[in-house]
């Protein structure tokens, strides 16, 4: 399976919009002839098309030069990522390998065929001074069916992916295609298909005294998933931000517990200590083996005898496989998917109804529980030599005043701490 990250805009023209010549556009110089290609994809989705609603797009594709199964990750107009596998003659359905990468966003559910995307496509190739090829242009005559409720739709799409090339290029290429009539597109081609279906799922924002809190939750909670299919195969940013995500979660959950019954909020918070114990074995295994090489290397060559930095590495090698194989252990389990279910409840369900005054003071409780702390490891810091982070110094006005900005703040927005 290959891994690569998509760079792409996506723009949407009426039927006689006509491609610009894009030479002079961030160091384009020359713009290729059209290569034309037929393709044809089927897009899988639970019955609720929850990979679709959080940002993932699992399709089987026939046709052009990448043919076969992709995940994609990511919001349309980002970094995307593509994670590609070979389609086999006849498939019934993804690959295990790819339904375990979906297992957070699908909550574990069974997916099946949701939507037909057929289109013809024309693509140019913008090359550089140099002969690097800067970037794609392709466009796409498209003609959709929701395999569902039989929709059926048509439309013109211009897609831009770089290649070699920058954003401002993107943002160049942009810029010339605005001004030719072309408007542009902030969701996918599977997202469109769908359109009349995904209309339905209310995935408004909350309100209310607690909507804050509640939209925290939803934050932390896709964090979670959107990190999920990195985060299997081992990747380190990935791993560090679902293991923040559920200790914010925790932390969130403790702070608020009278917004949601407490039973199921604090078996909630159990389970993600759980979770957050697994992702922590793996990064801390990452981040050790990282410190002790690089303080290897900064040692004078006369203090290391041996290969020391590469006998780190086959021990820390061996500590990581163990760590990720019990993560993915974790996450392969019926107890993740069930885990984000229970969380779907907790952030979408009407909560306990509080007024905008209780809110506030469980802000103020776990601000001044923050600033204690914070102001307890920097006396014992002061002890033993300068303070690590300046930023932080100790200031002459009491805990609750010198953080009732961040108080106030919070109650309108989500909690900063």
């Amino acid at each position: 399976m290959a891994t690569v990250v998509e760079r792409e805009r996506k723009y949407s023209g009426d039927e006689g919009f006509r491609l610009p010549d894009l030479t002079g556009c961030g160091g384009v110089v020359t713009m290729s002839d059209a290569t034309v290609s037929d393709l044809d994809a089927v897009y899988w989705d639970t019955d609720d098309l929850l990979l679709l609603r959080s940002g993932h797009a699992l399709r089987r594709r026939t046709g052009g030069h990448d043919a076969g199964w992709h995940l994609k990750v990511g919001a349309v107009g980002g970094a995307r990522v593509e994670h590609q596998f070979p389609a086999g003659a006849s498939d019934d359905g993804p690959p295990p390998e790819l339904v375990a990468l979906i297992r957070g966003a699908s909550r574990g559910r069974p997916v099946a065929p949701a939507a037909r995307v057929v289109n013809r496509r024309r693509e140019h190739r913008l090359l550089g001074a140099d002969g690097r090829v800067l970037a794609e242009v392709a466009e796409d005559d498209v003609r959709s069916e929701d395999l569902v409720d039989g929709a059926a739709r048509t439309w013109h799409e211009i897609e831009i992916e770089l290649v070699e090339g920058d954003e401002e290029l993107l943002d160049a290429l942009g810029e010339r295609l605005r001004a030719a009539g072309a408007r542009e597109v902030t969701v996918s081609k599977s997202h469109r298909a769908v359109a009349g279906r995904i209309e339905r799922f209310d995935d408004r924002e909350p309100d209310g005294p607690a909507a804050p809190v509640l939209a925290y939750v939803r934050v932390q909670r896709d964090a979670i998933v959107g990190n999920h299919a990195a985060g299997y195969q081992g990747n380190e940013d990935a791993v560090h931000d679902m293991r923040v995500a559920t200790r914010r979660l925790r932390a969130t959950l403790r702070t608020f517990r009278g917004l949601w019954d407490r039973r199921e909020s604090e078996a909630v918070r159990a389970e993600l200590r759980r979770l957050g114990g697994e992702l922590g074995r793996v990064r801390d295994t990452q981040v050790m083996a990282a410190r002790l090489t690089e303080a290897v290397h900064e040692l004078p060559d006369e203090l290391v005898l041996g290969p020391v930095a590469a006998r780190i590495g086959e021990r820390f090698a061996a500590d990581l496989a163990e760590a990720t194989t019990a993560l993915r252990s974790a996450l392969d389990s019926d107890r993740y998917p069930a885990l984000l279910t229970r969380l779907d409840r907790l952030a979408d369900a009407p909560p306990a109804d509080v007024g905008r005054r209780w809110t506030d003071r469980r802000i103020r409780k776990a601000v001044r529980r923050a600033d204690t702390r914070l102001d307890r490891a920097l006396a014992t810091t002061g002890r033993t030599g300068t303070p690590r982070c300046t930023r932080h110094a100790r200031s002459s006005r009491p805990p609750a005043t010198r953080w009732r900005c961040a108080s106030r703040s919070s109650a309108s927005g989500p909690p900063a701490w």
